[in-house]
């Protein structure tokens, strides 16, 4: 049936197929018999094989079981799940949080519970898809302003006229490795009497001590502020978390519709995502190793002729003119030991390799990628 359609996306370079990995995540992977160096996982501080979580894991399912069995509201959550609620809510400051079964599911869910029809949502234009679907099936009036531009986003907020307000953003942008203007996007928020939607996907576990960027540039907790964060990036984990006040949370809770129709997440992975907080909320996780490495990689991509996005994270975008390059260059890493797949459209307007450094990585392993590249764009 879709024949046609495969063979186009193939010309044209676009076609995709999962590489499972053989064995665990980490700095080096296994795919397809290769043993490689990885620049591809969000798994930013190399929790994923942590003896702590996943001997967390282990417990839990000897204790609970391997399934949860049914949504929470019909019992499906256990003493861990409201565990987790209360210390991340405790971790971030806020008042209350709810877990979803993934970042996707989070922003799916919470964006059209908190809007609705009567509503307008005003989005960054490089929000992922997740916010984006979710702005969808809010059935809201939505307002696209340009990538990181307050001007444009004031100009939107002053000329609504609807009760309900809504601002999405990311704080760290995941094809891009840039950071949202949270100061004034918040001060926009406060001054338009709108809702602020964080998704802090790529900022929990790296920024502000591993609280995410609204705890580094100290906003405070008001009541229309709200978090979304992952444990499947740089915790090590899996699902996803919304943190605010507590009215919001129990909205969210009678009315979201990801939450209320899926079945929970199973007690082993909800046990490796406390451990996993327990680490970075006690000061225990290499959040300084992971910034060094990140630095050094930059450094030494100075002046190689690389066009760098201008990153602010341990997210390093380097783009390309066409598909066949990058895919191309991809291929040649591959070949070399390093595994850095290209990222295409329709996921970013301009084709890019997503390098992803963590606190894993040893510098002989940074140095290697930055020498490959180096030799293969000789």
């Amino acid at each position: 049936m879709f024949t046609g359609d495969l063979e186009k996306l193939a010309k044209e370079g676009l076609l995709r197929a999962a590489r499972d990995r053989e064995g665990l995540q980490g700095r080096i992977v296994s795919i397809s018999g290769a043993r490689l160096l990885n620049f591809a996982s969000n798994d930013y501080l190399g929790l994923s094989a942590h003896p702590d979580v996943t001997g967390a894991a282990q417990k839990a399912v000897l204790e609970y079981g391997a399934g949860s069995g049914a949504a929470r509201l019909l019992a499906g959550g256990t003493l861990l799940h409201q565990r987790l609620e209360e210390e991340t809510a405790k971790f971030l400051g806020r008042e209350s949080a709810i877990i979803f079964n993934s970042g996707y599911h989070a922003n799916l869910g919470a964006i059209p519970a908190l809007s609705g029809p009567e509503a307008e949502i005003f989005s960054d234009e490089l929000n992922h898809a997740s916010i984006i679907d979710g702005c969808r099936l809010s059935r809201a009036k939505v307002h696209i302003y340009k990538h990181k531009d307050n001007g444009h986003l004031e100009d939107l907020l002053k000329a609504s006229g609807a009760r309900k307000k809504l601002i999405a953003t990311e704080s760290v942008f995941s094809m891009d490795g840039d950071t949202a203007p949270l100061e004034e996007i918040f001060h926009l928020s406060e001054k338009y009497n709108a809702l602020l939607y964080v998704d802090e996907a790529h900022a929990i576990g790296v920024f502000g001590g591993g609280r995410g960027l609204v705890s580094q540039l100290d906003l405070p907790p008001i009541p229309r502020l709200v978090q979304m964060g992952t444990f499947g990036k740089a915790l090590g984990s899996y699902g996803a978390f919304i943190a605010a006040d507590k009215d919001i949370i129990a909205w969210l809770q009678n009315t979201a519709r990801t939450f209320l129709f899926s079945t929970a997440l199973p007690s082993s992975i909800i046990g490796a995502s406390l451990a996993a907080l327990e680490i970075v909320s006690t000061g225990k996780a290499p959040i300084k190793t992971l910034w060094a490495n990140r630095d050094f990689l930059l450094n030494g991509l100075k002046n190689s002729g690389l066009v760098l996005c201008p990153t602010e994270s341990p997210i390093i975008p380097i783009l390309f003119d066409s598909v066949e390059e990058v895919n191309e260059l991809s291929k040649k890493l591959f070949d070399s030991g390093i595994y850095a797949p290209a990222i295409r459209p329709p996921t970013v307007k301009r084709p890019r390799l997503r390098i992803t450094v963590s606190a894993s990585h040893e510098e002989g392993d940074i140095g290697k990628l930055v020498a490959t590249l180096k030799l293969l764009l000789r």
